[in-house]
């Protein structure tokens, strides 16, 4: 796997911050927060690169939606990530306003997804993994094993009870095992 080396100034993680809050207060009708992201402060914001927001409450799960493969600029897809996160999450319903002041969020900018050629060389808090079979399909950020206390093995198994498949799927060869890095912040 090629090291993901994708990485932010100061500048273009707090703009990226601020993005979210913008984007969910304009969803929640909150202020003057405009209904568009604004222009970003460098060009590396406009490459195409996966990204998912996670919003938290209360050290609980609230929302988490991405774009895998990045198919538009990196901070438009931020943007409509976060309304996602928000309002559109089917496990939850939309944020209220009150949530809203006592949220946390959490970015995760994707590096190149690429075939996993060894679950033993998986690490824990270094890749995210995406486990494929048939139509079913399930992914992890990096961040999750790590929160949760995982080793390899658990996380493997995770993730392919996030895809709704058996729990030990990822040593048969049919399924395919796709892993990441990002960047999180």
């Amino acid at each position: 796997m090629s090291d993901f080396r994708f990485e932010l100034t100061d500048e273009e993680k707090q703009y990226l911050k601020s993005l979210v809050v913008m984007a969910i207060s304009s969803g929640l009708g909150i202020g003057d927060a405009p209904h568009t992201p604004p222009e970003p402060p460098t060009q590396k914001l406009r490459e195409h690169l996966g990204a998912f927001v996670t919003l938290k409450l209360h050290d609980s799960l609230r929302g988490c939606i991405g774009n895998v493969y990045g198919t538009g600029e990196l901070y438009r897809t931020v943007w409509d990530m976060a309304l996602s996160a928000a309002f559109r999450d089917p496990r939850f319903p939309p944020l209220t306003e009150g949530e809203f002041h006592a949220m946390e969020y959490e970015i995760s900018i994707l590096g190149p997804i690429e075939p996993c050629p060894d679950p033993a060389q998986v690490e824990v808090g270094r890749h995210g993994l995406i486990m494929r079979r048939g139509g079913r399909s399930g992914l992890l950020l990096p961040q999750v094993p790590v929160e949760w206390k995982w080793n390899r093995e658990t996380f493997l198994a995770q993730t392919c009870a996030k895809a709704g498949l058996p729990r030990n799927s990822w040593k048969e060869p049919a399924t395919e095992i796709y892993w990441f890095e990002a960047e999180v912040f």
